[in-house]
C-alpha cells in the first residue's frame, strides 16, 4: 500500500516563484465588470498575500490578482485570447512578470 502522508494537512497552492531579474512590469488596472459570470480556472496559494488568478469570461481571458491585508483590493490585466493568457499567466507563476 502506497503511503500517502497526513490526508488531514491542509492542502497549498502553487506559490509564484520571486520576481526575476529584469521581469516585466505588468500594467494592471481596475476591475472592469464586462461580464455577469468569471470562471477562475487556475490560482495560486491562498496563504500569500497577493493571490493570482487565471479568469475566463466572454470568450476571453484575464490575470486577476487580489492583495489581501485589511480589505482585499483586486486589480486585472488586460483581456486576452486563451494562449496569450496562458504564456502571461506562466510568466508570472516563473517570476518573469508582475
Amino acid at each position: 500500500m502506497t503511503d500517502l502522508g497526513d490526508l488531514d494537512d491542509p492542502y497549498h497552492g502553487v506559490h509564484p516563484a520571486v520576481p526575476q531579474a529584469g521581469y516585466e512590469r505588468l500594467t494592471w488596472q481596475e476591475p472592469d465588470p464586462r461580464c455577469d459570470r468569471v470562471r477562475v480556472r487556475d490560482h495560486t496559494c491562498e496563504c500569500q498575500h497577493i493571490v493570482y488568478e487565471l479568469c475566463q469570461a466572454g470568450g476571453l481571458h484575464f490575470i486577476r490578482r487580489l492583495y489581501r491585508s485589511d480589505c482585499v483590493v483586486e486589480h486585472q490585466s488586460d483581456w486576452l485570447r486563451a494562449p496569450e493568457a496562458e504564456r502571461l499567466w506562466l510568466r508570472i507563476l516563473l517570476g518573469q512578470a508582475r
